[in-house]
């Protein structure tokens, strides 16, 4: 889900920048600064998440310019990380793609937002409807906040994505429909499946590492 040079207006482009950084110095003002800095082992986590995630976005499938469909991951960092970290994990991931030419300095603050934005956002408001409306459980947290707001987060992002275009006037809506909008059932459960693998390896022999999961609740006290 990213856009390539010169298909989105200046207009669009400036308002996705100022949104994006102030979502960026939102989560560098929230990010928990002295609990890295003395986590070594936090570092490697987060650098080694990051790194996957670039590998992860290279692989890609569409048909149109800025009608790609990929695997995000966002709701695994997410969840691992919090809202904050996982914006800047994804930002580097996406920074990265960008300097050895896999995405588009021009669209940067578009691909920032629909590719890493929306989706971690997306995935903590469905972790704190859960936490809000159902009860602590393992198997609740694992299939509605990893399976489930894996499949929302992708469908949140792709919708941004589709919008924009659309509103922008790249291509008209039936086009959308026909090259994204319709395929995008069919990389939800994909999506969903493999955030939901990697949380349940986690859960199951990691669960420290997950900032939003806690065994006591979860595990426990059941």
């Amino acid at each position: 889900m990213s856009l390539t040079q010169g298909l989105i207006s200046g207009g669009w482009l400036w308002a996705a920048a100022l949104f994006s950084l102030l979502m960026l110095l939102l989560a560098l003002r929230s990010a928990p600064w002295p609990v890295l800095a003395g986590e070594r082992r936090l570092q490697h986590l987060l650098f080694g998440a990051t790194v996957s995630l670039m590998l992860m976005w290279t692989m890609r499938a569409g048909v149109s310019p800025g009608l790609g469909i990929h695997f995000l991951g966002m709701t695994t960092l997410a969840l691992m990380f919090g809202w904050d970290l996982a914006i800047l994990s994804g930002t580097l991931a996406l920074l990265g793609m960008t300097v050895i030419g896999h995405e588009s300095w021009d669209t940067f603050s578009v691909n920032v937002l629909c590719s890493v934005i929306v989706p971690a956002l997306a995935s903590i408001g469905v972790l704190r409807l859960v936490e809000a409306k159902l009860p602590r459980n393992f198997f609740v947290y694992l299939f509605m906040c990893a399976f489930f707001g894996a499949g929302v987060a992708t469908a949140a992002a792709g919708m941004v994505m589709a919008l924009l275009l659309w509103f922008d006037g790249v291509y008209p809506w039936g086009k959308i429909y026909l090259e994204y909008v319709r395929f995008l059932p069919l990389i939800m459960f994909p999506e969903g499946l493999l955030n939901g693998i990697i949380m349940t390896a986690m859960m199951a022999f990691h669960p420290d590492w997950i900032r939003t999961f806690d065994a006591r609740l979860y595990i426990d006290e059941q």
